[in-house]
């Protein structure tokens, strides 16, 4: 019934987070979205920012991917009826609440082709094993990425977790951080990527695009 009635009116429900502050899950035209007090996280103007980079990328040859934040998971959805990829997805989250509500509003719930772990991405990433085909990083505390994941540590392990022709999708910004960004493009091209850059997509973000 709210799905119809979003149409005419938005219904929302707000739940708070010790990570992401208050969340706002607003059913508006027919959709659901998970939104900051600033900025989409899922199911948004997000979904289709991803999307853009998504489609330059060959999703097709991937066996293995990560996501690094979660959100309300809409890349994943993304990735399944868009992309048609049916392979293993591991999505790392710091927010229980965040991951609480994928399971509970978007229905992502676990099998042997997703896995949802609660962690710090930087502590995952310092002792991941696996080797990774796409590598999926939007992690964003409401419209701001944390200083961490803009700088040399998280970048010069993180390349160590690429197969050997991996691909890199970050959503590195609203505005700003030229200086973190031509940094983490030096890291990237040493370890043997071919960088792109996209700006102003849909109006707003910055994706820095890696291809071995």
């Amino acid at each position: 019934m709210k799905r119809w009635l979003s149409y005419i009116i938005p219904f929302t429900k707000k739940v708070s987070s010790s990570h992401n502050g208050i969340l706002e899950i607003t059913w508006y035209n027919g959709k659901k979205h998970l939104n900051t007090q600033n900025t989409n996280y899922s199911y948004g103007s997000l979904q289709r920012i991803l999307k853009t980079g998504l489609r330059q990328l060959n999703i097709e040859g991937c066996q293995h991917i990560l996501l690094l934040g979660l959100g309300g998971g809409c890349v994943i959805g993304t990735l399944r009826k868009d992309f048609d990829y049916q392979n293993k997805i591991t999505a790392v989250d710091i927010d229980p609440t965040m991951i609480s509500i994928t399971k509970e509003e978007y229905d992502l719930q676990e099998n042997e082709f997703l896995e949802l772990i609660c962690m710090d991405a930087h502590e995952f990433v310092l002792n991941a094993t696996s080797k990774f085909d796409l590598i999926i990083v939007d992690i964003f505390v409401d419209d701001q990425v944390p200083k961490l994941f803009l700088e040399r540590p998280f970048w010069s392990e993180l390349v160590h977790r690429f197969s050997k022709h991996g691909q890199l999708l970050f959503n590195a910004s609203l505005n700003g951080n030229s200086k973190n960004l031509k940094t983490i493009e030096e890291i990237l091209n040493s370890n043997g990527f071919h960088c792109q850059w996209l700006t102003k997509v849909n109006g707003t973000n910055t994706l820095l695009l890696g291809k071995k």
